[in-house]
């Protein structure tokens, strides 16, 4: 899912494609926190881009809080902690190099802080369609021709439609951080068997029965063990990969 973004960014427009590029070096550490960017005439010519351009691209940035211009400075690489991290781009330029176990476990922190409490309030406010729709994809996750990415995709779409079950509008925004957490931990994670697909749907379709029954602990239970088990995926795939590099 985010290596098709990243396809998508490469084929956008001259503005797009210069705030895709300077991103992540910010985020690679090619422009380190605290440094100062190239001149305007430098990038300019860098990118062959106009000068309007360019202005876009740092407003752009700015908005992201990834950069701030000052008199007779230049523009100046910000402090990671005011970077806007809910922002979708921000979070593919993380997973545009090997993304690092700190920065998934950080997702996942997140997830943990969030989901539970969109489970319970979908157990309080899930309409028919909404527990028609979570049951359907709980069961899709237990399909036998399943690969990696597909996995994902399921998963992705049942907890954006745990998010939309709760109706409030500020959990679908969080999307982008669920699909990022999502995608680095299968990325990392040996495929799952057919047991482990089987696995998969139980456990979800566990947080579907107790918002059918419109149970909220035992909705948000259900969902906090979920992002565990996948918050302990990571972990041991990171600790796999660390003994064969020793």
């Amino acid at each position: 899912m985010l290596d098709t973004g990243k396809a998508q960014r490469r084929s956008r427009t001259s503005h797009a494609q210069v705030v895709d590029e300077l991103g992540r070096a910010i985020v690679a550490g090619t422009y380190p926190v605290g440094s100062i960017l190239p001149g305007d005439v430098e990038l300019a010519q860098r990118f062959k881009v106009s000068r309007t351009v360019l202005r876009e691209t740092m407003k752009t940035l700015a908005a992201k809080g990834m950069i701030v211009a000052k008199a007779r400075v230049g523009t100046r690489v910000t402090e990671k902690n005011q970077w806007n991290m809910f922002d979708s781009e921000v979070i593919a330029w993380h997973f545009d190099d090997d993304v690092t176990e700190e920065f998934l476990l950080q997702l996942y922190d997140i997830r943990l802080a969030v989901e539970p409490f969109a489970a319970g309030l979908a157990a309080e406010r899930a309409t028919p369609e909404d527990i028609e729709l979570l049951m359907s994809l709980a069961g899709e996750m237990a399909a036998p021709d399943h690969t990696t990415e597909s996995l994902a995709l399921a998963d992705l779409q049942f907890h954006l439609a745990i998010a939309d079950a709760a109706h409030n509008p500020f959990m679908h925004t969080l999307g982008s951080l669920i699909e990022a957490a999502l995608v680095g931990m299968f990325r990392i994670s040996t495929p799952p068997s057919q047991n482990g697909f089987t696995t998969i749907a139980q456990t979800h379709m566990r947080i579907v029965n107790a918002i059918t029954a419109g149970d909220v602990q035992a909705a948000r239970t259900a969902m906090e063990a979920v992002i565990i088990e996948g918050r302990d995926h990571v972990h041991e795939a990171y600790a796999g990969m660390a003994k064969v590099l020793a």
